[in-house]
């Protein structure tokens, strides 16, 4: 829709922006140049600050506010205008005052959005979709494809992964919907469904996807949206499209990235002068250990060692992409290679991928048959490091060497019985392992194949065009190999008591094939006579999800290494090595059957009607309840579209939606059976009768059913001038019922004392906003902006299959000390995951007072009921600001995202927090975290302290994920050779007031590989 420039506050911006450009204004030159003169006007008025540029230079002007304009331009030349919302025009260059009309873009109003089993108009949709273009997206070095949409799509919460080289990426939309289930969102490439667990050896479901590949995301959110996914839909849809050829001659395109990567981050512990200053003064009233302590701080008086700088480092990584597209022969076509090589910033540790990408897509009978065939290939290497080598290194005795003089353990000292300076007695089994030995002088390594691919058949009936049928072949094919095990002689094998100096290792090949039918028909047609568009859609759907997870546990034979006598393993035929008992094949297999439907009407342009209805069949459920039906029906009023909205020029588009829906959830992870009473042969030696094995039965429960999400939501789209500036506004309600969880159970009820069941109901709500806008478009400088914020509140309504107002909730979690410690718990009335602490009790000067808590029951103890429940580790509300400028050929980018109040426990300090730490009486030192120099406290470290509210901390944040400068050129030194060449920083500040090393992480803070700082040169050619 056009609109005028006569409004007040309009008109002040407009002069602002008119008086900060030159516009040019030069005499009519002789020979070539000609001065041409005109306006440019749409079909309610003068359009000012529209472009005006001679094709092919970057010569040009603007319009003033009256849409007036004046250029000198070569004789014979071709004009370019163009403004935002409009479809830019071409006229040649003349003296004669030219009037240009530039006509909306009703290709904006027409943008084709991807959905399930389809594609639809984006006026069309009545859903909450978002969809966003890879290449729009400001990026440094990035190797997992959810990075990609970080902060950039309400609703949509990223936790990046740690410093791990390739690791995996947290992702949820709208919160998760589970317990015990799957949180995350269906991932559908190039119209394939992967499998949540993604493949052997990789991070998570999108390892395997180049980012360089992406050409646009799609974000299913709401039910009306994602409904006809059903039983896989309840967390979400995520739909990638990968780039294809274009009708274009051949193209040649290289990208590539190199980066340094800044652990710039460690752990707050004690130098060695500060640990030999707290040591021999901690322990002034115990004569006894005074002694010991300094006998040990003696054995090496002048050393000094930063074992955390002697496990990471300052790390390079390098992602390189070359890709070909055009047509031949009327075919698209094309093809992309790509290799990454990420150091990670601990020593040993890297990550490699190679991958391939490759499309056709021909058509033929006039178009009527479309093919689309799709093949992506990926190689993962991996070199996997001991992540708990980081807090080895991190308390490790700063005063002790990394390596010994008398080359015992493979030349790496450590604690032994007794200690001395040579290293050589014999291994304490009480004391972590030498961090650097655990680094260098032990074999994780894993390498993953991988391969997905569909052929896609869309067929244009002859007779009648609107009726089409669509048939989807697709399988994701993976095997993952690798090794793990310590070297011989190390520490780590000394430890071992059945094969003492050789140590257990395990080799592991796994296999994963996803494999998809789909067809589907559709009708679409115009019914003019009665003002009206309708598309219906009906399918059916199957995958064959197989696994085989093979494990095998060995000991190398070595000379000079006895073996102590096991009958659970086994010496192979070739003598070679002992294999333990039980290392075979574990195969398994899961079916999922559907069938679907969806309607959409328009009436008018402006009602919009939208129903669908999706019947699925999971094996993983008992025949009684292995069907659920999921529906959904929403509907949308386009207000612009009325006749009383014709005359105004303010809105550009304003529509609101309302929609329900149900969606279902079945993913259990590897428990497929869970249904069944399955027996398998024991392992145990004392399960033997007669010499033979036992069958010992498993865990089941018949009644397993469907997991359901009702979904609820209202939504408001808008845009203003031409959708210069465009938004949403959305509410949601998920109401999800017979929660899959795991539960404790009566003794004697089943064959385990805890069991998955549908155990109640947890209710998520929220808000969403999202705001995008053109802030400046002239001829040399643009700026666009865009902003989200989510507002969500979760919460369990129900944890049990009966009313138990008593019911103590289900302790989750991890953190504290002591085996099985959690921090946090499940419990009706709160959200997932909320924190069940001590209340720590203080002095008058605000100090923590040690082993001192809140009797918050009164009975005069404290005791596990005292601790109570507060505070979330998911945001109230989360936020992500992006902003991207441009002067000419230079433009400037970068990203902010802020999390408020999340909560994180910080269990590296809870674990950590006492002088006494340094010594525990079992023949070593240990460092301890800066908190104990905070708090005093000097007794061993409690269960009880170890829970307090002490370490529980607010870790809201803001920060800027990366910022990007990049200068583009058209051509080098006269050739046809284009590109942009670009530096950015990612990770480059965070403002908080958590203590921790990384505010993001997940509630329970015992993860401390920190995030490194990096710096990227980005080169981008086109031939």
């Amino acid at each position: 829709m056009g609109y005028t420039r006569k409004t007040c506050w309009l008109k002040t911006s407009l002069i602002l922006l008119i008086s900060f450009i030159a516009c040019v204004n030069v005499k009519a030159q002789q020979g070539d140049k000609i001065t041409v003169t005109g306006s440019v006007i749409d079909q309610i008025g003068p359009i000012a600050g529209a472009n005006i540029i001679v094709k092919g230079t970057a010569d040009g002007t603007i319009t003033d506010y009256n849409g007036n304009f004046r250029l000198v331009a070569p004789k014979n030349s071709t004009l370019v205008i163009s403004f935002i919302g409009y479809k830019a025009q071409e006229v040649m260059a003349t003296t004669k005052p030219l009037t240009i009309k530039l006509q909306d873009d009703t290709e904006l109003l027409d943008e084709v959005v991807v959905i399930g089993y389809g594609s639809m108009k984006k006026e069309d949709l009545t859903g909450s979709v978002t969809s966003v273009k890879a290449d729009e997206i400001n990026r440094g070095a990035v190797t997992n494809p959810q990075e990609l949409i970080q902060g950039k799509v309400s609703g949509v919460f990223v936790q990046p992964p740690s410093g791990q080289p390739g690791g995996a990426s947290k992702l949820r939309i709208r919160s998760g919907a589970s317990l015990n289930a799957s949180n995350d969102p269906l991932i559908v490439v190039d119209g394939v469904p992967l499998a949540n667990d993604g493949a052997p050896g990789m991070a998570d479901a999108l390892g395997s996807i180049n980012p360089n590949d992406i050409e646009t995301f799609t974000v299913l959110k709401d039910a009306s949206a994602t409904a006809i996914y059903g039983s896989r839909a309840s967390n979400g849809v995520i739909m990638i499209t990968t780039k294809k050829g274009g009708k274009d001659k051949i193209k040649v395109a290289y990208n590539g990235t190199f980066s340094i990567n800044d652990p710039y981050k460690k752990v707050k512990t004690l130098s060695a002068n500060q640990f030999r200053e707290v040591a021999t003064t901690a322990f002034k009233n115990t004569p006894a250990n005074e002694e010991i302590i300094n006998d040990y701080l003696n054995i090496f008086p002048d050393q000094s060692t930063n074992w955390q700088d002697k496990i990471f480092r300052t790390a390079f990584g390098t992602d390189n992409n070359l890709s070909l597209s055009g047509t031949t022969f009327n075919t698209p076509y094309r093809v992309s290679l790509g290799y990454n090589n990420e150091a990670g910033t601990l020593k040993r540790s890297k990550y490699e991928r190679y991958t391939l990408d490759m499309s056709v897509n021909p058509k033929f009978f006039d178009d009527h048959l479309s093919v689309n065939i799709n093949l992506k290939g990926v190689i993962n290497d991996n070199d996997f490091v001991d992540a708990g080598v980081v807090g080895g290194a991190a308390f490790f005795d700063p005063t002790k060497p990394v390596y010994n003089e008398s080359g015992a353990y493979n030349g790496y000292w450590n604690w032994t019985k007794p200690s001395s300076p040579n290293g050589d007695g014999d291994v304490n089994g009480e004391v972590g392992v030498n961090p650097v030995q655990l680094l260098y002088d032990q074999f994780d390594n894993g390498k993953t194949k991988r391969s997905i691919g569909n052929i896609q058949f869309d067929y244009k009936l002859h007779p009648l065009p609107e009726l089409r049928f669509n048939l989807n072949l697709g399988y994701d094919v993976a095997r993952g190999k690798g090794d793990k095990g310590p070297q011989v002689g190390s520490y780590m094998a000394e430890k071992d008591d059945l094969f003492k100096g050789v140590g257990r290792r395990s080799h592991w090949n796994n296999f994963r094939r996803n494999q998809l039918l789909e067809f589907y028909t559709s009708f679409e047609k115009d019914l003019d006579a009665i003002q009206s568009r309708i598309n219906a859609m009906m399918g059916y759907s199957y995958q064959h999800f197989y696994y085989e997870d093979y494990t095998k546990n060995y000991s190398p034979v070595v000379a000079g290494y006895p073996v102590k006598q096991d009958d659970a393993w086994v010496l192979n035929d070739a003598e070679t090595e002992y294999i333990q008992e039980g290392s075979y094949a574990h195969p398994s297999e899961n079916y999922l059957v559907s069938f679907y439907g969806r309607l959409n009407y328009v009436f008018k342009n402006r009602y919009l009607l939208t129903g669908t209805v999706r019947r699925d069949g999971s094996s993983r459920f008992h025949k009684d309840n292995r069907w659920g039906t999921f529906s959904s029906v929403a509907a949308a009023w386009t207000i612009t579209e009325e006749a009383f909205m014709k005359n105004q020029d303010i809105l550009s588009n304003l529509k609101l939606r309302i929609g329900y829906g149900a969606t279902g959830q079945q993913d259990l992870g590897s428990d497929f059976y869970p249904y069944y009473a399955a027996y398998q042969e024991s392992t145990n030696q004392e399960s033997m009768y007669l010499g033979e094995y036992l069958l010992k039965p498993g865990k089941y429960n018949k009644d397993l059913k469907w997991e359901t999400t009702d979904t609820y939501n209202l939504g408001l789209d808008f845009g203003f001038l031409n959708n210069r500036i465009n938004g949403s506004l959305e509410y949601y309600k998920k109401k999800t019922k017979d929660l899959l969880g795991v539960v404790n159970v009566p003794a004697g009820t089943n064959f385990t004392n805890r069991l998955i069941t549908n155990i109640g109901k947890m209710e998520n709500k929220g808000v969403e906003f999202n705001l995008n806008a053109v802030a400046i478009q002239t001829k040399d400088f643009n700026w666009d902006l865009g902003f989200n914020l989510t507002w969500n509140k979760s919460k369990i309504t129900k944890l049990v299959q009966g009313d138990n107002a008593s019911y103590p909730g289900i302790e989750v979690g991890g953190g504290g000390r002591g085996t099985g410690s959690n921090v946090q718990k499940h419990m009706v009335g709160y959200a997932p995951f909320t924190f069940n602490v001590y209340q720590q009790v203080y002095d008058e000067k605000g100090h923590p007072i040690e082993g001192a808590f809140v009797d918050r029951n009164g009975d005069g103890e404290i005791t596990d009921a005292d601790r109570y429940l507060t505070k979330s580790p998911m945001p109230k509300v989360y936020l992500g600001f992006n902003s991207s400028f441009s002067y000419k050929n230079w433009d400037l980018g970068f990203n902010l995202r802020a999390n408020i109040g999340n909560y994180a426990f910080n269990d590296v300090a809870a674990t950590n927090y006492s002088l006494a730490n340094v010594y525990g009486g079992q023949g070593f030192l240990t460092n301890i975290h800066e908190t104990a120099l905070k708090t005093g406290f000097t007794q061993p470290i409690s269960s009880t302290q170890s829970k307090s509210d002490y370490f529980l901390e607010n870790a809201s944040f803001l920060k800027m994920d990366n910022i990007t400068l990049g200068y583009r050129f058209n051509e080098f030194f006269g050739t046809k050779l284009s590109g942009r060449l670009s530096f950015s920083m990612q990770n480059v500040f965070t403002i908080t007031n958590y203590s921790g090393l990384d505010p993001e992480n997940n509630g329970v803070d015992g993860n401390i590989w920190p995030r490194p700082r990096t710096y990227t040169f980005g080169v981008n050619l086109n031939f």
